[in-house]
């Protein structure tokens, strides 16, 4: 499977998630000392941390949560993926990620950086 092809599988079952307004599910797709950094709000480091800035973000416009993976690439066990990102009219931009394979074979992400575009 590509990379590309990987990470979007996951980033849909995230997006489920958000979409089914459930902040733990979100944070279950990071590590446990993943860092989320974005124009939204402070940083949110460790899992719980993202869990709560989760719990922050979805509402109602959390039906329209899209996430495309459009470049993606994978050394050995770490990844990574640029990816853009919209939920309803106002909120537009990408994100880059870092992600670790996990012993199982799973993906979880470590370091996310959300960017807004106009």
């Amino acid at each position: 499977m590509t990379a590309i092809l990987e990470f979007q599988k996951l980033f849909d079952g995230y997006v489920a998630c958000y979409r089914s307004n459930d902040p733990a599910g979100c944070a279950s797709f990071f590590s446990d000392n993943a860092e989320i950094f974005s124009p939204y709000g402070p940083a949110a480091k460790g899992r719980k941390a993202i869990e709560a800035t989760h719990a922050e973000w979805i509402d109602e416009g959390a039906e329209t949560k899209a996430i495309e993976v459009v470049q993606a690439d994978i050394n050995g066990h770490i990844g990574w993926c640029l990816a853009r990102f919209s939920e309803g009219a106002a909120d537009h931009g990408t994100s880059l990620n870092v992600l670790y394979e996990q012993p199982d074979g799973s993906w979880l992400i470590t370091h996310c950086s959300l960017n807004e575009t106009g």
